[in-house]
């Protein structure tokens, strides 16, 4: 099964080794026809810390790197 890939703005970069992707999608509601934004975080894995807060970065799926870190940061 391939790895999904994801597109998202990092947000925080505070912790070692890792940053905090903000990962937004949109939809159009089944009722109201209308669209709508939601967003959801996620931990990567940054290895040499390369990657600031506001850069725009690809996520990919990657086997549990900790409790929370199941994503790696892919060069652009």
């Amino acid at each position: 099964m391939p790895k999904r890939i994801l597109q998202g703005t990092v947000t925080s970069d505070k912790n070692d080794q890792t940053v905090t992707v903000s990962v937004e999608r949109r939809f159009t509601h089944p009722v109201l026809k209308k669209t709508i934004r939601k967003s959801k975080k996620y931990r990567a894995h940054d290895p040499k810390n390369e990657f600031k807060t506001g850069d725009i970065v690809r996520i990919q799926e990657c086997a549990p790197i900790s409790k929370t870190k199941r994503w790696e940061v892919i060069a652009n």
